[in-house]
């Protein structure tokens, strides 16, 4: 068991040896890491069948991507209150407030998913427009975040316990079961975007259901396979032996001193995620006033970049996990021992990944499209990004070690400043001469400045004095909201 591993590194004397270190890592990570690459895998597969309805309904699934991009990443903003605070209280040995935490979480998903829910479906038929999509795009983009919007509280769940799940240390259960999300979407897919058809197995002809609803069948996919997998969450959380594991009988009620440490932890991450959306929607909507095929290419190729960066978003669950426990220990030095190797760590996959991205750029695009057009102007783009995976990668797992710490301000402040003041600004200057490959040289140079600035605030280490957890349960004072 990976809590186990981390449990026997917490109380080893003096800080251990990088070895030790980097194996108790690589057992939390490689389950986040087949996780992400499963996700990625099954998304190209998404991303491919709804590209076969051609150009128009890519576009419509991209135009609105940003958007959606929005919603989750504050839905993995509270996520991160909560599971963090899970982490340390592990960490400190207060099983009981862990547990308390993980049952407050559940109270907070339908209260935030449902008001989430409501503000998407209020939005949804105005966003096609704000975003300057073209007449045949509106429609059919409107559908699929209407039905995207319906799955949100779910989308919000599942981020939520596998995250708590993450930080106590099992990474097992989440590459299972967010895995099966992306399997159960891509069986819906089959049936609910094509119309019924006959298709040739081994010879004989046999006929298949479709619903035919097109790009709103994709996002039906998505929603209900969501829901499922969400119900074999709260089973798994109720009934598996676990550092996290509640009863119905647990109290979920709100309390004062949990909803303030969320919102101390949450309120950073969340405008983090409002700064980098915020800026990619205007961005998108910059790229669908260059046209249809840049908006289809765009969409394809950061689709397409996804694998390259996947594995390093697995580190990065590793890193907020052990960082946080060992600072709920009081073991600074083992916390700086891994921030340090999981940011080496994704370093190095991403370097890996920026070359596998520069070198197979064309077949990866093709996987998606047909169109010769959208491929050709895809490609081109995925190979200037390749060159900034490595720091991008510095970026991403550090981060996730300066959360771990309690440190979610930094990460906010960076974001804010590159992705505004260097991405945005840059778009601004080189789409109209450029076009997408302007929007593109300008997202490898934010990349490459968020890396270097991410890996000086890891090295400065003020995010170790950070002190996050309440005195011990005899010593506090029960509050409820």
């Amino acid at each position: 068991m990976g809590s186990n591993r981390i449990t026997h590194l917490l109380r080893y004397e003096g800080t251990p040896p990088f070895r030790e270190t980097f194996r108790v890592v690589m057992l939390l990570a490689w389950p986040a890491i087949l996780e992400q690459i499963m996700i990625t895998a099954v998304q190209y597969i998404d991303t491919a069948m709804v590209g076969r309805l051609g150009a128009t309904a890519t576009a419509a699934v991209g135009l609105t991507s940003s958007t959606i991009w929005l919603f989750n990443g504050l839905f993995a903003a509270f996520a991160i209150g909560f599971s963090v605070q899970v982490a340390q209280y592990l960490g400190a040995g207060r099983d009981g407030e862990a547990k308390s935490v993980t049952a407050q979480s559940l109270r907070f998903v339908t209260l935030f998913g449902l008001a989430m829910a409501a503000l998407a479906l209020v939005i949804s038929g105005a966003l096609p427009n704000w975003l300057r999509a073209d007449a045949a795009v509106a429609p059919q983009a409107t559908a699929y975040f209407r039905i995207i919007a319906l799955g949100m509280p779910f989308t919000l769940g599942v981020n939520m316990v596998s995250a708590i799940f993450r930080c106590a240390g099992d990474t097992h259960t989440p590459m299972v079961l967010n895995t099966t999300i992306n399997l159960i979407n891509m069986v819906l897919n089959f049936f609910l975007i094509y119309p019924a058809r006959t298709m040739e197995l081994f010879g004989v002809d046999v006929p298949v259901w479709g619903a035919g609803l097109g790009v709103a069948g994709a996002a039906a996919a998505s929603s209900a396979a969501t829901a499922i997998v969400f119900l074999l969450y709260l089973r798994r959380l109720f009934h598996n032996p676990s550092p996290v594991q509640i009863s119905r009988s647990t109290s979920r009620r709100l309390q004062k001193s949990c909803l303030r440490t969320v919102l101390r932890l949450s309120l950073p991450v969340a405008m983090e995620r409002v700064v980098m959306n915020g800026a990619q929607i205007l961005i998108t909507g910059m790229i669908s006033n260059i046209g249809t095929v840049a908006t289809a290419a765009n969409h394809l190729a950061v689709t397409a970049e996804s694998l390259s960066y996947a594995p390093a978003f697995g580190v990065s669950a590793a890193a907020t996990t052990l960082v946080g426990q060992s600072i709920g220990a009081k073991r600074r030095d083992l916390a700086k021992r891994c921030a340090w190797t999981t940011t080496g760590i994704g370093v190095g996959i991403m370097t890996l990944g920026g070359l596998a991205l520069f070198t197979l750029a064309e077949p990866l695009l093709g996987i998606f499209s047909t169109d010769a057009e959208v491929i050709a102007l895809g490609t081109q783009v995925l190979r200037i990004v390749a060159f900034a995976e490595p720091l991008f990668g510095a970026a991403i797992v550090s981060g996730g070690a300066l959360r771990g710490a309690g440190d979610a301000k930094a990460p906010f402040l960076i974001s804010l400043a590159t992705m505004w003041g260097v991405r945005l600004v840059l778009s601004l200057l080189l789409y109209r001469p450029l076009g997408l490959v302007g929007v593109w040289i300008a997202m490898a140079a934010e990349l490459v400045v968020r890396g270097g600035v991410f890996l000086l605030r890891l090295r400065g280490g003020k995010w170790m004095d950070l002190a996050l957890l309440g005195p011990e349960p005899d010593r506090q004072e029960s509050s409820e909201a």
